[in-house]
């Protein structure tokens, strides 16, 4: 992660729209070039929030990082001068970014509220060094065990634990319901 720069009161967040799937490289052109057309003056930071993504195919888990918000990134900058008028530089620097489409609300985009950013860091922090299922599930479901002792045996899910990313399936051994502790990875929805 780049040093942050302090940004000066004057500093606003903007939202840019982005071509899909290009807002990494978006990011990073601005973080890498900003310094080179001396623009660290006038934009601080780049945001681009994901999550970590986990997912089963054929058997095997993978994990992959998910944009929260695909199509955007946020530019805290200073874009406007004292007299109210967009400064030239760092706006068509921006603007001229490959893959950006522009700035969200046009020629005179609207900075965001601090509330919105606070928001959008929340998400970001609840993300960090957590996995989340693909797949959402819900209390009464019933699913198929693909893996560990039980797998191939169908059950109903009694409890979610997002936090730890685990489920607690009752599964029918015997004649008898046990209740078993799983990972989200290791159950599927029951399409029978």
């Amino acid at each position: 992660m780049s040093a942050q720069t302090t940004a000066p009161a004057d500093a606003q967040w903007f939202a840019l729209h982005t071509l899909s799937g290009q807002e990494n490289k978006v990011k990073a052109y601005i973080d890498k070039f900003k310094k080179a057309e001396e623009l660290d003056d006038s934009i601080f930071e780049v945001l681009l929030p994901t999550e970590i993504v986990s997912e089963v195919k054929g058997g095997k888990k993978s994990t992959k990082v998910r944009k929260l918000y695909p199509g955007y990134v946020f530019i805290q900058m200073r874009l406007y001068g004292e007299d109210k008028k967009v400064i030239n530089k760092p706006w068509y620097f921006v603007k001229e970014v490959a893959g950006v489409i522009g700035f969200v609300g046009g020629d005179r985009p609207a900075a965001l509220r601090q509330s919105e950013i606070d928001e959008i860091r929340a998400r970001i922090e609840a993300a960090n060094g957590k996995e989340v299922p693909k797949v959402q599930y819900s209390v009464g479901e019933e699913v198929k065990i693909t893996d560990g002792a039980f797998a191939s045996l169908t059950g109903r899910i009694d409890e979610i634990d997002p936090e730890r990313g685990k489920l607690k399936v009752s599964v029918s051994i015997f004649g008898r319901f046990t209740p078993v502790e799983l990972e989200y990875w290791q159950v599927q929805r029951n399409t029978e």
